[in-house]
């Protein structure tokens, strides 16, 4: 019983804990759309076609992704007609079959630069950047004309037909800008795949608009982001100086969080472009997410490892109370999984003594007032954040979806723990061996699969 009590008050405390930072970002996002400081502009018709500001170079690492990277390349070249484009698609020698899928799919356009890594693969996805970056350099020093923009993508991305130049449009004042990713409805895993669109729908349309109204430094998410390039260049520079490779730092998990948080901290600062095509379409990177159980847990454990434990290492609090404030938020994975491990075996452990206060063994133990008032608080709290949940995904995938949100949330922090166990585990390997592996996830469905046969037709 004691012990049932501990734990009852340790999930409870920092429930509360939690909650009031939600509440406090719930409250400034609700403040911002009353005095109309936010709002998701709408695109005016044809937007997207237009010639860009100077030329822009598309980079995407690829390993073991020839079921997705050919749909992904012929996507976006019908997509984004602009002849100032260049994709830069990175491959292993030791992965022949996505580099033929990739050069298939360019089908001779010179726009599509096909770059094989010398190492044998996978490295690390920011080793493969790197690489890409040098192909670049090597370029614009050929051709004597250096690239406006450099914009991230992953193998598995659908783009959106307005991107390309929202994000050409918006770096013409920034050195960093991020689109928001919309994560694809599965119907083969409404449950798995599902959760990433609540989260994402959630955090894409609040957390990220606030922190960009609060100039709090914005993480990239690795796709759907630009960077101006003499940005990029200034820190390949400074990095170069410091005997790295390039830009993109090759020890780390999440390289694209860190470039998202240097280049907000410097220079012209950041953006995070929400807008709607002239349908209503969200302007966004559209994508398959893990669909099974271990799939997901994989992918979250890099990004908790990378950002929660990584992060910590690499980039320290931050200069004033927003940064250090978006660095705990960013940053509380591993004890989110602590205390949601600690709620779920305080259930099993309340239904046990439940049987036993049934049968005759024992009562309920009495709690105290302050105990009595954070579980009165905690309740309250799930209740609202099981409307914004609702409310987030409704709005953006349909009513139904977003009454399956409120359902998944135990699908997703079953994940959480899963991963917050996994990504300790990888860290403390990490600090013992010294070696960093893009512990990547596989992807074998692209969402792009109808819409290209759409747009080639």
């Amino acid at each position: 019983m004691l012990f049932e009590h501990e734990l009852l008050a340790f999930a409870a405390f920092w429930f509360c804990i939690g909650l009031i930072d939600e509440f406090a970002i719930d409250l400034t996002w609700l403040w911002l759309r009353l005095t109309g400081k936010i709002r998701t502009e709408r695109l005016p018709v044809g937007y997207g076609a237009e010639p860009l500001s100077g030329p822009a170079a598309v980079m995407i690492p690829a390993f073991q992704e020839s079921a997705v990277i050919g749909t992904t390349v012929a996507h976006m070249l019908a997509s984004w007609p602009q002849r100032e484009l260049r994709i830069y698609v990175g491959c292993y020698r030791n992965d022949p079959a996505t580099l033929l899928a990739a050069s298939a799919a360019a089908e001779g356009d010179p726009r599509v630069r096909i770059v094989v890594h010398g190492a044998i693969g996978p490295t690390t996805k920011a080793d493969c950047l790197n690489r890409l970056y040098r192909a670049l350099e090597d370029d614009e020093a050929r051709n004597g004309r250096r690239f406006a923009s450099v914009i991230l993508h992953d193998a598995e991305d659908m783009v959106h037909p307005a991107a390309l130049q929202a994000i050409d449009s918006a770096l013409v004042m920034r050195d960093f800008v991020q689109l928001p990713v919309r994560p694809e409805p599965q119907p083969e895993s409404r449950w798995i795949a599902g959760h990433y669109s609540d989260e994402f729908a959630e955090s894409h349309a609040k957390g990220m608009v606030v922190r960009a109204a609060m100039n709090a430094p914005l993480p990239a998410a690795g796709v759907g982001c630009g960077v101006s390039r003499n940005a990029l260049g200034e820190l390949a520079a400074r990095r170069t100086a410091d005997g790295e490779a390039g830009p993109f730092a090759p020890d780390c998990l999440t390289e694209d969080y860190e470039l998202g948080l240097v280049m907000s901290q410097g220079g012209r600062g950041s953006a995070f472009v929400r807008v709607r095509d002239d349908s209503g379409a969200l302007v966004a990177t559209g994508s398959f997410f893990p669909c099974k159980l271990d799939s997901a847990v994989r992918q979250k454990t890099r990004w908790i490892h990378g950002i929660a434990l990584q992060g910590w290492d690499r980039m320290g609090w931050g200069n004033n109370f927003v940064e250090r404030w978006m660095a705990l938020r960013d940053r509380r994975g591993p004890l989110t999984a602590v205390v949601l491990a600690a709620a779920y075996l305080l259930l099993v452990i309340d239904a046990v003594l439940l049987g036993f206060s049934f049968a005759g063994y024992g009562s309920p133990r009495s709690l105290s007032l302050a105990l009595t008032v954070m579980l009165g608080a905690s309740f309250a709290g799930f209740l609202w954040r099981s409307v914004l949940r609702f409310l987030f995904t409704a709005r953006e995938y349909g009513l139904a979806e977003g009454c399956l949100a409120v359902m998944r949330i135990p699908v997703a922090n079953i994940i959480a723990i899963m991963a917050g166990r996994r990504a300790l585990v990888a860290y403390f390997r990490s600090l013992r061996t010294g070696k960093v592996v893009w512990d990547k996830t596989t992807h074998e469905l692209h969402p792009a699969s109808s819409a290209l046969r759409q747009v080639q037709a």
